[in-house]
């Protein structure tokens, strides 16, 4: 049963669009994905890992860059889904997490998400807590 079992959705409000919240998803898992096979490929052919580190970090910078762009509200959804799906908070305590989340949110917002392993999975499983899917984004 997901935590948020209501069927007034006009009341509940996400703080940012499914849509963003699918692009960094699918950037984050390309990036924590391509840092793993980057190392791989540096430690096995150095000329060859360059090229692959630059087209890394070129992915990583424009993820970077997406995440600055949002607007304090949206940055704290992002952090409070992540909170959520890792377990930190159930589905129920949404509004507390997203509070909190904002009123921590004092650093570098993307140097934070990008720090917490499986960020794509963790906000993937946020949603799903609040009743959410990424599908949900496609139909928009």
């Amino acid at each position: 049963m997901a935590a948020r079992d209501r069927d007034d959705d006009e009341d509940f409000d996400l703080g940012i669009s499914l849509e963003a919240v699918a692009a960094i998803v699918d950037a984050a898992r390309a990036v924590q994905e391509g840092e793993e096979s980057g190392r791989l490929a540096r430690e096995e052919e150095d000329e060859e890992g360059l090229d692959a580190e630059d087209e890394e970090n070129m992915d990583e910078d424009a993820l970077r860059a997406f995440i600055a762009d949002l607007n304090e509200d949206e940055q704290a959804s992002l952090i409070a889904l992540a909170w959520i799906g890792r377990g930190d908070y159930s589905g129920e305590e949404w509004e507390e997490a997203r509070a909190l989340a904002k009123e921590r949110n004092t650093r570098d917002t993307a140097e934070y998400l990008l720090g917490i392993d499986m960020l794509g999975d963790m906000i993937e499983e946020g949603l799903s807590e609040l009743g959410l899917s990424l599908e949900d984004a496609d139909g928009s």
